[in-house]
């Protein structure tokens, strides 16, 4: 049961990044599609399953958020994600802000995934 919902969280990772960043490029090239009714359900369908996956994967492990030090590491990069996320797409921003906040939104993720690999605060730092 834990590897197959495993696997359905990391799916849900995957479609969720992609999702973003397609949104995203949207939001920077004026694409009319970010308004489609499937581009605002789609992310909120995709990204409760990523959020109760997530939970169910750390109950069932036995994780402990503020208890194990990656996991409220992955919480935190998750409330910055979160709010880069919704500066990337929000089309009321200047060009310049949506663009810097994507980018950042990406480096947040790409934190952490590394943190979510090596089960270290410092994700992929914590490799050097």
């Amino acid at each position: 049961m834990y590897l197959a919902l495993k696997h359905f969280h990391i799916t849900c990772v995957v479609l969720s990044i992609a999702g973003f960043t397609l949104r995203g490029w949207w939001s920077i090239t004026g694409s009319a599609l970010l308004r489609a009714r499937l581009t605002r359900v789609a992310p909120h369908i995709v990204d409760s399953c990523l959020l109760a996956s997530a939970i169910a994967l750390a109950w069932m492990a036995g994780f402990v958020p503020f208890v194990d030090g990656w996991l409220t590491a992955k919480i935190f990069g998750l409330l910055a994600y979160i709010g880069l996320g919704a500066i990337a797409l929000r089309p009321a921003r200047p060009r310049r802000q949506r663009v810097l906040a994507l980018v950042g939104a990406l480096a947040v993720y790409a934190y952490i995934v590394s943190v979510a690999i090596t089960k270290n605060p410092l994700g992929w730092l914590a490799l050097a």
